[in-house]
C-alpha cells in the first residue's frame, strides 16, 4: 500500500513539474495569456460590389484589420446582406438607407454606426440608345433588382415623368444578370449601379435617370446587430478606424488604392476611380454631426424616404430612422483624432 502511494505521489509530482515547465515556456515567450485565451469571435462584415464599400476591402488589404476580429465578406446583393444580419450569419454590413428601413421594420435590433457614402450619379436607369428620354420607357421592358433600393429608384424616376409601374413591364433580375440581360436585348432599360453602369455605357447605353435627380436620398450606411455593440466594441472601433484610414489612403494615393480595390470588382483602376467620382464619402465630422442628430438633414431625408416608401407600398409602417442612429464610435474616434 505504501509503495503504491509513493508511486502515485511521484506521478503527481511529475505532472505538476511538466505543467510548471509549460507555464515557464509560455512566460518566456511572452504568451502566457494566449496559452489560455479562448478563440476570438469573428466580426463578419457584409459588402457587395458597390464601389462605395470598396474602402472596407482596401482597409483589409492594407492590414488595418490585421490585429482584430474584423473580416470583410462579399455578398451578391444588399438584400442578402440584410438577410444574413437578421439570421446572425453576419454581425454587420453595408446597406443603403432604404434597405435599413426595410430591415428595421421587422428587425429593430440593429444600429447605424457609420454613414459611408452618398450616391451622386452612381445609381442609374440605363436605356437602349434609341430611348431618348425617360418617358420613352412607357410600354417597355425594364429590368430591376428585387430590392428596396431598386424599387425605390424606379418609383422615384417614374414619378418625375408622370408614369407608374403599370405603364411598363417590370422584369426582375439579380444584379449579376444586369449586364448580360441588357446586352442580349432581353430588356429595353435597366435599373442598375456601378460598376455595371460604366460597363453598359461603354457599349452605348443611355442614362435616362440617375441619383443626382434625387439628391440626398441614396445613402449607404454601416449597420450592426445591437448586441455586438456591447460584446465587441473594440472590434467595431477598429472597423470604423480602418474605414477612415482607408479613405485617407485613397485621398493621398488614389492610383495605388484603385489598383487594390479594382481587383474586387473585376474592373480597371481607372474605371474604379471614375465610379468613385459619382460618390461623396462622409467625413468623420459629418458622421458625428449627423449620427448625433446635431444636423437635421439626415433625419429629414430619412423621413422623406420613409414616407415615399410607404406610399409606394415598399414599407408597411412608419419606421423612424433616427431611432437607430448611434454616434458613440465616430465620437470616440474623433476625440482620439482617429
Amino acid at each position: 500500500m505504501i509503495n503504491k502511494n509513493k508511486i502515485e505521489f511521484k506521478k503527481s509530482q511529475k505532472r505538476l513539474y511538466l505543467f510548471l515547465i509549460g507555464i515557464a515556456i509560455c512566460m518566456s515567450l511572452g504568451i502566457l495569456a494566449s496559452c489560455f485565451q479562448q478563440p476570438t469571435k469573428p466580426l463578419l462584415v457584409g459588402t457587395n460590389e458597390w464601389p462605395g464599400f470598396a474602402p472596407l476591402y482596401l482597409a483589409e488589404q492594407l492590414g488595418y484589420y490585421q490585429n482584430s476580429a474584423v473580416k470583410i465578406v462579399d455578398y451578391p446583393s444588399s438584400t442578402e446582406i440584410s438577410r444574413a444580419i437578421r439570421s446572425s450569419n453576419l454581425q454587420a454590413g453595408g446597406i443603403s438607407m432604404d434597405e435599413t428601413l426595410l430591415l428595421a421594420e421587422t428587425f429593430p435590433e440593429i444600429r447605424v454606426i457609420l454613414l459611408m457614402d452618398l450616391s451622386n450619379g452612381a445609381d442609374v436607369i440605363l436605356g437602349k440608345p434609341e430611348l431618348k428620354t425617360l418617358s420613352d420607357i412607357k410600354g417597355k421592358k425594364v429590368g430591376v433588382e428585387n430590392t428596396a433600393l431598386g424599387g425605390y429608384i424606379l418609383s422615384r424616376a417614374l414619378d418625375q415623368v408622370g408614369l407608374s409601374v403599370e405603364d411598363i413591364t417590370v422584369v426582375s433580375l439579380g444584379y449579376s444578370e444586369h449586364e448580360a440581360a441588357f446586352k442580349q436585348g432581353e430588356i429595353d432599360a435597366i435599373v442598375t449601379f456601378e460598376p455595371v453602369r460604366s460597363k453598359l455605357m461603354a457599349t452605348g447605353a443611355k442614362v435616362l435617370f440617375d441619383s443626382r435627380k434625387i439628391p440626398g436620398e441614396v445613402v449607404d450606411v454601416l449597420v450592426v446587430r445591437q448586441e455586438i455593440i456591447e460584446t465587441q466594441p473594440k472590434d467595431l472601433e477598429q472597423l470604423i478606424r480602418g474605414w477612415f484610414m482607408a479613405l485617407d489612403y485613397l485621398k493621398k494615393q488614389p492610383e495605388s488604392a484603385a489598383q487594390i480595390m479594382a481587383e474586387r470588382g473585376r474592373i480597371t483602376p481607372n474605371e474604379l476611380l471614375a465610379s468613385l467620382e459619382l460618390l461623396n464619402f462622409f467625413t468623420p465630422e459629418e458622421n458625428q454631426k449627423l449620427l448625433s442628430q446635431g444636423n437635421r438633414n439626415l433625419v429629414e431625408a430619412s423621413e422623406k424616404l420613409s414616407q415615399v416608401m410607404r406610399e409606394k407600398k415598399l414599407l408597411n409602417s412608419d419606421v423612424k430612422f433616427s431611432s437607430f442612429l448611434d454616434a458613440r464610435f465616430v465620437t470616440q474616434l474623433s476625440k482620439s483624432n482617429l
